[in-house]
């Protein structure tokens, strides 16, 4: 009897997990329509990839997409126990390191443009050009691979030639050797947060002042590009809570396993998956421009803007 009911509860568990897999393969179908739907609607007018907000959402669509394919396969992996060969992990570790601060970096510097545009608005062409995107873009991947290239540095110098070889299940804690590296990736993803989140508030303050200050279309101009960077700092605030998630699954892990799965699930929905789906809601739907050219080329050309 004991032995039924735990084959009960194992197979439940199963049927759960099974489930759950099957929700974020939906979810992350719907993100990536939506998103390759966005990027091809950037790349069929001139107007878009000449303009730095237009571009940087770009890079901000390409990087989620990115992160969502690798990071959904490493779940399926994961959750069915599938062994890989070290070396293959690594280069996803690589890849998820790098854009899991891309999105964010580029969403500061969103902010920084609409700023310029806002409160310096006769320096936006000049400081908003196309060659200073494609330079913010280089320093933004440049600063994003600096956390990553501090753990494999380490990572190289200890691993032996055979652990490339190895097939595991493959987690981001094989390429921690020692404690004080995870502390260490934390302690620069919290000073790169606070940056953030110092630019966004500095940001907020200073188009809160013109805002006040302005009338008519301008004021209308320039509450709606506020309301973007409160936006911005929501996607933000959801991101940084994701670098709590490992040491509040870690405790968890301590106490439950099912608890552990079940935060962890959560936590995967709701810092990882839908920060990557604000996006095109605040540049996709919300910028009056681009909306019409998506519904334009959505609809294969049948709608006409009234």
């Amino acid at each position: 009897m004991a032995d039924n009911n735990s084959l009960a509860g194992d197979e439940s568990v199963m049927r759960k997990i099974n489930d759950r897999v099957i929700i974020v393969q939906v979810l992350v179908s719907v993100f990536l329509c939506i998103n390759f739907l966005l990027i091809t609607t950037f790349f069929m007018k001139d107007y878009f990839y000449t303009t730095m907000r237009y571009i940087l959402f770009a890079n901000t669509l390409l990087s989620d997409c990115l992160f969502l394919i690798i990071s959904d396969i490493l779940l399926i992996l994961n959750y069915f126990h599938f062994t890989i060969k070290m070396w293959l992990c690594l280069i996803i570790y690589i890849v998820l390191s790098l854009h899991t601060f891309v999105t964010p970096f580029t969403l500061t510097t969103m902010t920084l443009e609409r700023y310029v545009a806002i409160c310096m608005p006769l320096r936006h062409a000049e400081l908003c050009s196309t060659r200073s995107t494609l330079q913010c873009i280089l320093i933004i991947h440049s600063l994003s691979s600096i956390p990553c290239i501090f753990i494999l540095s380490i990572f190289f110098a200890s691993a032996t030639h055979s652990f490339y070889t190895q097939n595991r299940i493959c987690s981001s804690h094989m390429f921690m050797l020692r404690g004080w590296q995870g502390h260490l990736r934390s302690a620069i993803s919290q000073f790169y947060f606070l940056i953030m989140c110092i630019t966004i508030v500095f940001s907020y303050v200073k188009i809160m002042k013109v805002a006040k200050a302005a009338s008519g279309e301008n004021k209308k101009s320039t509450w709606k590009g506020l309301r973007t960077v409160v936006l911005h700092a929501f996607q933000l605030l959801l991101c940084l809570i994701q670098l709590w998630c490992p040491f509040i699954e870690s405790a968890v892990l301590q106490i439950d396993l099912m608890l552990f799965i079940n935060i962890r699930y959560f936590n995967y929905i709701t810092f990882i998956l839908a920060p990557r789906c604000l996006s095109p809601l605040i540049y996709g739907l919300r910028d009056e421009m681009f909306f019409h050219a998506l519904k334009y080329y959505a609809l294969c050309g049948l709608y006409k803007k009234q």
